[in-house]
């Protein structure tokens, strides 16, 4: 049994054609078109598309929101969906529907309504996605836009699903390596606090009713616990403006610079951090490259997605240097931050041709690395943790009971 079908598509000029096809299914249809070079756009059967969708509004009982977001791993998810349903040969227009339909978060499903809306007018999927930056970054847009442009926008869909969801990878692990250090920190400043502002005051009329000489360690507590009673507001008001004027003075061109550059050269972290800056680099450099996008574009997009101002400069250095016909590879040469192995092979890819393979090469390396330093930061830290709190704690204990003990002596020698 034959039905008609209403099916709009582009041809190799991007043109957008219209027209009915008669067939047993919509997947006749689809190949029917692919076999005329045509890229299926939308495919429904004649008639039904205008009753599923009259009155252009949401279901009945779901929430309707009047800006574009999306939770936290929602859009890795539905790039990796659109993919497989493009792959399958499901029409994007139809594909972007169902996705729609099963948006959890209502920013997302208003996000992908204003798409399905620019999409049916004949915009390209790039054009649609542009305007709602809060969803969908310069990077994924580019990457779609050369998706079409190949005529391989499943292909480069399904790069981006990896890219972001090994993005997402990266990002657990550093939270991951940051959330124990973090909380102990706290905890140890909290206890320490509570035991030199609740406890150890009420011990300094008992320690002056004594006739000994109190010891330096406890002289020293004491001071300092007197000062941080007597003087809180200047401790906790000098805290809060050191804190305002740092993120005032991070705001600024130079002082974001010095944050980041700090990142990088901080102990401990600072190894790990740079190893992240890396592994993001050379991860989204490649995939931009791989997708079909110019490198002067690619580079652009990698210096503003980098995340830390030092990698930026040493990118936008590197995008200036191919503007004037120079070497890629001498303004990583010339850092501190790009390892020579990184230069060596970002030279080798930029002379063979095969950059963009280099890159990757270099991005696995580096989250594998990343991983190794977080499971060795995780098994360090716990210890040097502990190690601070009993230092701290028990110092404060011991300042305490010192001057108990000197009495105890002072009576059994009397």
């Amino acid at each position: 049994m034959t039905t008609k079908f209403k099916y709009e598509a582009k041809d190799a000029a991007g043109k957008l054609v219209k027209g009915m096809l008669t067939a047993a299914s919509q997947t006749e249809v689809v190949a029917d078109l692919r076999r005329r070079n045509l890229q299926p756009i939308d495919v429904t059967r004649a008639g039904t598309f205008e009753a599923m969708f009259a009155g252009g509004g949401a279901p009945a009982g779901k929430k309707t929101a009047k800006r574009a977001s999306a939770k936290k791993g929602e859009l890795d998810v539905f790039t990796r969906q659109l993919s497989t349903m493009l792959a399958a040969g499901i029409p994007m227009l139809e594909a972007l529907e169902i996705l729609a339909e099963q948006a959890e978060s209502p920013g997302f499903a208003y996000c992908l309504d204003r798409v399905v809306t620019d999409i049916r007018s004949g915009s390209d999927l790039s054009k649609a996605m542009e305007p709602h930056k809060a969803v969908f970054s310069n990077i994924y847009v580019s990457m779609v836009r050369a998706g079409e442009a190949s005529g391989q926008i499943d292909v480069i869909l399904t790069r981006l699903a990896e890219y972001l969801e090994s993005s997402a990878r990266l990002r657990s692990e550093i939270k991951a390596a940051m959330t124990y250090p973090v909380i102990s920190l706290f905890l140890v400043l909290g206890i320490a606090c509570f035991l030199m502002m609740g406890i150890v005051p009420s011990f300094k009329p008992v320690f002056e009713s004594l006739e000994v000489d109190l010891p330096g360690l406890t002289v020293a507590i004491m001071d300092t616990a007197t000062f941080m009673t007597d003087y809180w507001y200047v401790i906790f008001g000098g805290l809060g403006a050191a804190v305002v004027g740092l993120r005032v003075a991070v705001k600024t061109p130079a002082g974001a610079y010095a944050r980041d550059s700090l990142f990088l050269r901080v102990p401990v972290f600072g190894i790990l951090f740079k190893k992240v800056a890396l592994s993001r680099f050379a991860r989204t450099f490649s995939t931009l490259i791989k997708s079909g996008v110019p490198i002067l574009g690619a580079m652009e997009i990698v210096s503003a997605t980098s995340g830390n101002l030092v990698i930026t400069k040493i990118v936008d250095d590197a995008r200036n240097s191919v503007r004037n016909g120079e070497s890629l590879a001498d303004p990583f040469m010339k850092s501190t931050i790009f390892p020579p192995m990184v230069c060596k092979m970002i030279s080798i890819g930029e002379r063979s041709g095969a950059l963009d393979s280099l890159l990757e090469k270099i991005a696995e390396f580096y989250d594998q690395q990343v991983e190794a330093e977080v499971n060795g930061l995780t098994a360090m830290i716990e210890p040097i943790m502990i190690a601070v709190m009993g230092i701290v704690v028990g110092g404060i204990v011991l300042a305490v009971f010192l001057p108990i003990f000197k009495l105890q002596e002072k009576l059994s020698g009397g």
